[in-house]
């Protein structure tokens, strides 16, 4: 493997491993500490492992049981559900399709979205509310649906809990993200990298190195590995190893403008060197599309100013798109 695409082992200290459970206590204090690990890995790389989260591991199971199936169905049962069927940029997208790194090629991997299933006549839909509709579900496979949909409103609770401890993390009122969480935009996207060939093309990843784009993502990455996260030294390039039981979450383009990149919005990438077929779960969790995004002043230094204009999260997400998809 060529060393432009190599990265250095390091101590999980570099990404810490944070326990979440006393974001539940009715102790403030307890929730205080957590926030106070969140703020520190918010403010270092916005990259964090968190444990004790509350997710059954027989949930995540099941999602990975269907994901590997999805993936492994025929061609014609695939393209029964792509993307571009939908106008709210739902279902199956094939290899190559998204180029998440400016001058590198497409991305060596396949994927499948869902978002908040609404009706044809929900007043969003019909006003054609940015990526607001009804999913595309694959035929033939009667247990994808209920899993992906109980994994989605899991990861809407777990998310909502997230929010509270970042405005702790930020010291707001617990409740500042509440109306941000309000009826939220969020996206679980299923993905599939095969092994990265001997004779990739120069530059060629399962996703190419980039910024997410919206609040907070959570995700699920199986035992194959092969996500590294951006050091702070120029070429530097960390394993986000695997840890069992965990969700890798960081942050996005989104909150960083929030905070004017107080808190950190990092460049990460996928390399499969693993040799066998890699699969993993992100969990977008955007918000409410009509939420004002503009600096809190709690991280402006006096004198300082506002690096970003004041947007919307639907508008937020609707220049990083223009940005990926072209």
């Amino acid at each position: 493997m060529a060393s432009t695409l190599e990265a250095i082992r390091v101590s999980n200290a570099a990404l810490p491993i944070i326990d979440i459970g006393g974001l539940s206590s009715v102790s403030l204090t307890d929730r205080q500490a957590v926030a106070e690990r969140l703020r520190a890995a918010c403010l270092d790389n916005g990259f964090f492992y968190v444990v004790n989260h509350g997710v059954s591991g027989d949930l995540i199971d099941a999602l990975f049981a269907e994901t590997r199936r999805f993936f492994d169905s025929s061609a014609a049962a695939k393209s029964a559900v792509d993307k571009s069927l939908s106008f709210c940029q739902r279902g199956f997208e094939p290899m190559r399709a998204q180029t998440l790194e400016a001058g590198a090629p497409p991305d060596l991997k396949e994927s499948f979205y869902i978002g908040p299933e609404l009706s044809l006549d929900d007043p969003r839909v019909v006003a054609r509310r940015f990526n607001h509709g009804p999913n595309l579900w694959p035929a033939g496979m009667p247990t994808f649906r209920p899993v992906t949909e109980a994994y989605f409103e899991t990861m809407l609770g777990l998310s909502r809990k997230l929010m509270a401890g970042l405005a702790l993390a930020l010291r707001l009122d617990e409740d500042y993200f509440v109306a941000y969480c309000t009826n939220p935009h969020a996206t679980l996207r299923l993905l599939h990298y095969p092994p990265q060939p001997a004779n990739a093309a120069p530059g060629e990843k399962g996703a190419g190195a980039h910024s997410d784009f919206g609040g907070i993502t959570l995700l699920l990455q199986d035992e194959a590995g092969g996500l590294q996260v951006q050091g702070k030294t120029a070429g530097e390039w960390i394993h986000a190893t695997p840890v069992p039981g965990a969700f890798v979450v960081n942050l996005g383009d989104m909150i960083a403008r929030w905070t004017n990149d107080r808190f950190r919005s990092t460049v990460h990438r996928v390399v499969n060197v693993s040799g066998r077929e890699r699969y993993s779960v992100p969990f977008f969790y955007s918000g409410n599309p009509d939420q004002v995004v503009e600096c809190l002043p709690s991280c402006l230094t006096p004198g300082e100013t506002p690096k970003y204009p004041v947007t919307t999260v639907e508008g937020h997400l609707r220049e990083m798109y223009r940005r990926t998809y072209k």
